[in-house]
């Protein structure tokens, strides 16, 4: 069979096409392969696989061979889960990620004097007497944002790509999606590595509360949603109004106006540095505190009686911030709306009561414990049956397509995998308003959906996406075929193909179409 991309689609590949293109939005359900005719051990044997094979791509980025390979040299699926859920500390990542990284701005100092630099640059560009030598100097300060903005994107995907803590990760991606910054904003751009880094991952297999005062009090979060704004006599709502109905209560949390207007009142002061200590001169300025980025000043704080949902707050000044999110994550609305989202995006659909009742009582008895909610969930009954149904959302469908394509070479540039997923509108750090992504699968299965899909299996069966394309050379690239048809393939992918699937698959033409047919598929959009 040829090697070289067929100028155009053949017949099977159109018909394939069509199938994702139905009115509805959806391919059309397959039938499992069948299993009833082979001896009773063998079919369980097939079930044993399908079932890890299934979990193993539901609490990853997505299996493949060296997964599998790592999962059942550990002991099988259970021991596995157990690794990832107690991983050992420092970086994971191959050594030509971890020098590809090394080169991003955001490591090139820590983020302190990083933000202070930045802020002499802005005070200076503001100072020169010239238009032009202004302008320069303010272009030169947004690419530098544009570059720290791309770069702790591209991260995120290397690190989904490569890292062996895979549901460490997974676990990252959806907590920085419920603390959701928009990288389009202010200065986001320049703190998003930062906070995943250093708010979001350290914190996802931990106490609720540790990571939602982490995340809350980052200079990311306090800036995204205005509460370096947020001062005694000119409240900004903003960043109160979303802690509840976002992050903690729920939009039902039982929360009024009021309370909003009185968490507002309690965060007012709470900014971020810039540099310069106040004077301690004036009423209360001797209580003046940071802690690292995050800056209290006693001038601009609300020193009033307040009364948040239904009880009084005690303490003042500094301690207020850190009195509101103890009352916010202990809160019963809190532990009912962050157990159904933790467990919708395990389950890929929101959970059934009896479980949702099992995750509050998992959550009184363990204060919060992100490990034990996270084990709760993937050990019900509802995350079995579960398996295999959910549908990937673009984010799982292209780093997933990635790693089971190329799981024995680095790519050189995931630059094109960024592309596809501003196409599909699932980047990270790219939804503009703080409820981030929908979490369920069937919120990513339409038309438009499948034939982006579609184009982006073409890319990489074809060996066309780019991805061994250094970022910036000139020049065609050699195709990188995938290498589809390996002992992992016939061992765990091809006995759960269903019927159209393989008839598509022995209709290829060469093997670079067959890739595409089976990247395209169906069994492939599913976890």
């Amino acid at each position: 069979m040829s090697s070289k991309p067929a100028q155009g689609l053949s017949h099977a590949c159109l018909a394939w096409l069509a199938l994702f293109l139905l009115p509805a939005g959806c391919a059309a359900p397959q039938p499992r392969a069948p299993v009833a005719q082979q001896p009773q051990a063998a079919v369980d044997r097939s079930r044993e696989m399908a079932h890890r094979v299934g979990m193993l791509d539901r609490l990853s980025f997505g299996i493949n061979g060296a997964l599998l390979a790592e999962a059942e040299a550990q002991g099988g699926a259970q021991a596995w889960l157990q690794q990832q859920l107690h991983p050992a500390p420092g970086d994971d990542l191959p050594p030509e990620v971890q020098a590809r990284l090394q080169g991003f701005l955001s490591r090139q100092q820590p983020l302190e004097p990083l933000m202070l630099d930045i802020e002499r640059r802005r005070k200076a560009a503001r100072a020169l007497a010239g238009d032009a030598e202004r302008k320069q100097a303010q272009d030169a300060l947004r690419a530098t944002a544009t570059r720290m903005g791309r770069e702790a994107q591209l991260e995120t995907l290397w690190r989904a790509v490569y890292s062996h803590q895979q549901l460490r990760e997974l676990l990252t991606d959806f907590w920085a999606n419920h603390f959701s910054v928009f990288i389009g904003k202010g200065d986001v751009p320049l703190l998003a590595a930062d906070y995943v880094d250093h708010a979001i991952r350290p914190h996802v297999l931990g106490r609720f509360q540790d990571l939602l005062r982490a995340c809350a009090s980052h200079p990311a979060m306090l800036r995204y949603l205005d509460n370096d704004r947020n001062a005694a006599g000119k409240l900004n709502e903003n960043f109160a109004r979303e802690l509840m109905e976002l992050h903690t209560l729920g939009v039902d949390g039982g929360y009024t106006q009021k309370d909003v207007q009185e968490l507002a009142r309690a965060l007012t002061g709470f900014g971020v540095w810039q540099g310069e200590d106040p004077p301690r001169a004036g009423r209360n300025m001797d209580s003046w505190r940071r802690e690292g980025l995050l800056e209290y000043r006693p001038g601009r704080h609300d020193f009033g009686d307040k009364v948040l949902l239904g009880e009084r707050l005690h303490s003042r000044g500094w301690g207020e911030f850190d009195e509101v999110i103890t009352r916010l994550a202990h809160h019963p609305a809190t532990i009912r709306h962050v157990s159904a989202r933790l467990a919708t995006f395990l389950l890929g659909h929101p959970p059934g009561a009896p479980l949702l009742d099992q995750l509050q009582t998992v959550w009184l008895a363990s204060d919060g414990d992100l490990r034990e909610l996270t084990l709760a969930v993937v050990r019900s009954g509802e995350f079995d049956a579960s398996l295999g149904e959910g549908f990937k959302t673009p984010q799982r469908f292209v780093i997933g397509s990635i790693r089971l394509a190329y799981e024995d070479r680095v790519v050189l540039n995931l630059q094109p995998a960024l592309n596809w997923l501003n196409r599909m509108q699932h980047a990270p750090f790219g939804h503009a308003t703080p409820e981030g992504y929908a979490l369920p699968g069937s919120a990513w299965n339409g038309p438009g959906q499948f034939a982006t899909r579609f184009e982006i299996a073409r890319q990489l069966g074809y060996g066309s996406a780019g991805l061994f394309r250094a970022e910036g050379a000139k020049g065609d690239e050699l195709p990188a075929f995938p290498q589809l048809a390996s002992a992992y393939y016939y061992r765990a992918v091809e006995p759960g193909l269903g019927h159209q699937t393989r008839e598509a698959l022995a209709q290829a033409r060469s093997p670079q179409e067959w890739s595409l047919l089976l990247l395209a598929s169906p069994e492939m959009m599913r976890n």
